[in-house]
């Protein structure tokens, strides 16, 4: 992939999620409706999250009609070019539900198949229009928060360290978080847990955190800000040589993350065995 390909699919990103951004900020503002609940009561979708992803939908089949799409509120249907765009209309539903201006709309474009342990994320954009900051990245080309360079903080302790979590819908899975959590508190400077991962990679990248974790994450949820996260320097991944994905995806600079990988597979590996 050339760079000036590279660049064009930024574009399109950025230029659609600019779009779909100001869409969500409206409906946000003329009020919030509850169109489903998925996998509980408290995982919901909005009226909005599938207007938002049907407009960035008709806006991509227009513009590159062959490649295919990954979103998480329609149908996933396969391109011919090679390429896929993940996308997740609204990230942080709940926090646009209740009016907490922490939600995002994410754009990424991939080679290969829509699945983080193979594809090659090559462009994103992350958008929360409640405070007008957008987020972009190309493969190779670094990563910006509007228009100011981005680079990931080094050299920060495990002690010292802001981590960032999620928790999942379900309540046994949310329990078995908060346990983890509860490993971790004493050993890092705090945590918080503010519900968009999207975001969240992202405040890794601007060090509004030094480090991010997440067990159960879709592919959407983190196409493109795991790309904002390591164009600014830092190392995402899993455990050991594994790549991010459902079971685990952590971001961080590189240094940290060889101080907290271990530290959170311990965790992982007592919690099973109780």
């Amino acid at each position: 992939m050339t760079r000036a390909v590279s660049t064009d699919l930024l574009s399109l990103a950025r230029t659609i999620a600019l779009e779909a951004g100001a869409l969500a900020f409206r409906r946000r503002a003329e009020g919030v409706n509850i169109a489903a609940s998925k996998s509980s009561p408290e995982d919901v979708v909005t009226d909005a999250d599938r207007e938002v992803e049907t407009l960035i939908r008709a806006r991509l089949a227009d513009a590159r009609p062959h490649d295919g799409f990954y979103g998480e509120e329609s149908e996933a249907t396969a391109g011919s070019s090679g390429l896929t765009w993940v996308v997740d209309p609204i990230d942080g539903t709940v926090n646009y539900l209740y009016g907490i201006p922490h939600y995002a709309v994410s754009i990424a474009v991939v080679a290969g198949d829509p699945a983080p342990s193979s594809w090659t994320a090559l462009a994103g954009a992350v958008i929360n229009p409640a405070l007008g900051e957008l987020y972009t990245a190309a493969a190779g080309e670094g990563s910006f928060l509007n228009d100011r360079p981005l680079k990931v903080k080094t050299g920060v302790p495990l002690s010292l360290a802001l981590a960032g979590t999620g928790f999942g819908y379900e309540a046994p899975r949310r329990l078995w978080q908060a346990a983890v959590v509860q490993g971790l508190i004493g050993e890092v400077r705090d945590i918080r847990r503010m519900g968009a991962a999207a975001l969240d990679l992202c405040a890794v990248a601007t060090g509004r955190l030094d480090v991010y974790y997440e067990r159960g994450l879709q592919p959407w949820d983190h196409a493109a800000g795991a790309l904002v996260a390591a164009e600014a320097g830092a190392k995402v991944g899993a455990f050991g040589a594994d790549s991010e994905g459902k079971d685990l995806l952590i971001a961080a600079a590189p240094d940290l993350y060889l101080a907290f990988e271990p530290l959170l597979a311990g965790l992982f590996a007592r919690l099973a065995r109780e």
